[in-house]
């Protein structure tokens, strides 16, 4: 048995719920009310997704991504001095 790893993308959306996705297989998208719903059920996604790619003789996508999170730091805006001209 071959195991596959896939990164899934979870995001807050605007009904404050969770959109979860999986970038290596297109069109696998799902929700939750929580973040762990929502990671619970692309696990599920992903399974189903699978299985419907073994029954029709399809290959499975492997995840070749790398998730790279960058932070980045710049100063506030400085706040302007109120000019006053006499």
């Amino acid at each position: 048995m071959k195991t596959y790893t896939y990164r899934i993308i979870i995001e807050p959306d605007e009904r404050n719920t969770f959109h979860a996705y999986v970038p290596a297989l297109p069109g696998c998208h799902t929700w939750g009310k929580t973040i762990q719903e929502a990671r619970k059920n692309a696990k599920d996604a992903i399974g189903a997704y699978v299985r419907v790619l073994v029954a029709d003789g399809e290959k499975i996508p492997e995840d070749k991504g790398v998730e790279i999170i960058e932070m980045i730091s710049f100063p506030s805006p400085m706040k302007r001095k109120s000019l006053s001209y006499v």
